[in-house]
């Protein structure tokens, strides 16, 4: 059961075994800035603060509103 406030479902088991890709990470490979936001991942897996990742959360942030702005 998912857990409340959160819409995706749990992937059976058979979408466990072939490791189906989340669709997050699908839709930010599609923009183009997916190293952009592995950078701020692994900052914030090291720091545990977003506020200590802010250069990350910035060059991130700038990438997708580029992506917007080119799709506009």
């Amino acid at each position: 059961m998912a857990r409340p406030g959160h819409a995706r479902s749990r992937p059976s088991l058979e979408e466990d075994e072939e490791e189906a890709e989340d669709p997050v990470d699908a839709m930010i490979s599609r923009t183009g800035c997916a190293a952009r936001h592995r950078e701020l991942q692994e900052c914030m897996a090291v720091r545990q603060d977003w506020r200590h990742c802010q250069p990350q959360v910035r060059a991130f942030g700038e990438c997708m509103a580029r992506r917007r702005r080119s799709e506009e």
